[in-house]
């Protein structure tokens, strides 16, 4: 049993996956796409901070230079004030914010200033290297720019560059620059989003995994059902049915078209099964009853038993079991030819009333025994028809056969046949106890006998009348059957006359 779970788990185990891996793709995409946009409006506010910064710096430093000359070395005042301004603003937003001048040398930084209020006049370990090319410098000495960049290999990393020209007049006089390496001020934002991101995906993708679970395991429930049942199907029991609970999630969707159309093979597979074990059984009967029969007189014959005088009686039973075990054998062959597809039509024209006539006569000696009536004989006109006459008697045999058989004592047999433009219409009705109406649309069906506990079918392999449908279906006509309960039961055929 475990070895059968496991592999009808197989499909469930995959689905779960695939599931689970789209959904898990999708949280990945998700987080990629968030921390992508998350990163770029960082950038754009950061260099937007930046630029508000430079301009303001700049616009301070102008005002001041109009007083002054801030690169005259009498100017200690403004200088002061100007990296002042520097180093608050610098500390606020958490950059590095120098002036140049227009040569491209730094002149003015934080550092400028010392702690004790004096002004470094040497070279700042830190921008004392710093150089700004001439065409970056003509760039953003025409205006306010923002990038990211190293300032051709000033900076260490790559970082975030605003800069802002000093203008006096038309003159310009100095640039302001602001950096702040990229890394240092993303990385912790980018942090930060990644773990609040990652606590709510794992959270959803746990909630999301169970839902699918359930989903998935309820959703391959019926297929591993069938899968057992398969099984059980190919080992005689046709007992097991698949059933789906009612849910919105399985509402007439292709699962229970599915499961459906499987219980309904089942029941069709349980029917031909029970069909067939009938069909055995009466083929049995039908073989032992009058093989007994035969052996039984033969050997009274033979070892004397039987006098000789009414030997020839004897063997007229015997003559008339062995075409009753002809005619079983030649339906059986005919049926299995038939379903192969091998029995070819052989069509010849023909007298279909004639041919009711002389079957009715065949029967004569059972018709007399029962005192049967027969009703519109005499009415019986010419009806031509091209079909396979052997196969048209073979029905019209086993339709006056059930007749005659099933009719009571003293009832009545009714045969008619007319024809039109089209085709030919034989009927043939019976007096009796008829068909039962729940079975009267099951009796054209292989194997299939009426029920026998009601004495109905007491002999017979349940071959006729599906022999006859298939027969009368092959040359494009129909049979149907009507039937009142405890009054008749009557056959009506329709042949194409070509």
């Amino acid at each position: 049993m475990k070895k059968f779970r496991n592999r009808g788990s197989g499909l469930f185990r995959k689905y779960l996956l695939v599931t689970i891996s789209v959904i898990l793709a999708s949280f990945v995409f998700i987080g990629g796409a968030l921390l992508l946009l998350v990163s770029k409006l960082w950038m754009e506010e950061k260099l937007e901070l930046l630029t508000e910064n430079v301009s303001h710096v700049a616009q301070s430093t102008r005002d001041t230079y109009q007083h002054n000359n801030l690169f005259d070395e009498n100017s200690y005042f403004s200088v002061k004030l100007i990296c002042n301004t520097l180093i608050q603003t610098s500390d606020a937003i958490d950059a590095d914010i120098f002036i140049v001048n227009p040569e491209g040398e730094v002149v003015f930084c934080k550092d400028t200033l010392q702690s004790n209020l004096s002004i470094f006049t040497g070279d700042c370990l830190i921008h004392g290297d710093y150089k700004i090319s001439p065409a970056e410098l003509k760039e953003a000495s025409s205006k306010l720019t923002a990038s990211t960049g190293d300032l051709n290999g000033a900076l260490d990393s790559v970082s975030f560059i605003a800069s802002a020209p000093i203008k006096v007049g038309d003159e310009v006089v100095g640039v302001v620059y602001a950096t702040q390496t990229v890394l240092d001020g993303l990385a912790p934002y980018v942090l930060g989003i990644f773990k609040m991101f990652f606590w709510a995906a794992l959270f959803a993708f746990a909630l999301a995994f169970v839902i699918v679970y359930l989903v998935s395991y309820r959703m391959t429930k019926p297929l591993r059902e069938m899968s057992q049942a398969s099984k059980q199907y190919a080992n005689g029991d046709f007992s097991k049915r698949i059933t789906i609970p009612k849910s919105t999630f399985n509402n007439n969707d292709e699962i229970e078209e599915l499961v459906q159309a499987f219980n309904s093979m089942a029941q069709a597979l349980a029917t031909l099964e029970m069909s067939r074990r009938s069909f055995v059984s009466n083929v049995s009967h039908e073989l032992k009853t009058p093989m007994t029969t035969i052996g039984g007189f033969i050997d009274g014959i033979l070892d004397g038993t039987i006098e000789p005088e009414k030997q020839n009686q004897y063997l007229k039973i015997v003559s008339d079991e062995v075409k009753r075990l002809s005619r079983l054998v030649t339906g059986m062959l005919n049926m299995s030819k038939l379903e192969a597809g091998e029995l070819d039509i052989k069509p010849v024209e023909f007298d279909i009333s004639e041919m009711l006539f002389r079957t009715l006569l065949g029967f004569e000696q059972f018709i007399d025994k029962k005192h049967i009536e027969i009703i519109g004989l005499d009415e019986l006109q010419t009806n031509r028809v091209t079909a396979d006459k052997d196969m048209i008697n073979q029905v019209v045999y086993n339709l006056i056969d059930n007749a005659v058989k099933f009719t009571p004592d003293g009832g009545y047999i009714e045969i008619r046949s007319k024809a039109d433009a089209e085709k030919i219409i034989v009927k043939i009705k019976n007096s009796g106890r008829g068909i039962p109406a729940e079975e009267l649309d099951k009796i054209f069906e292989r194997f299939y006998k009426i029920d026998k506990s009601r004495s109905f079918d007491i002999k017979g392999a349940g071959m006729g009348l599906y022999l006859c449908k298939t027969i009368i279906e092959l040359h494009g006509g129909q049979i149907t059957a009507r039937s009142r309960e405890g009054e008749f039961a009557e056959f009506v055929f329709q042949l194409p006359l070509n």
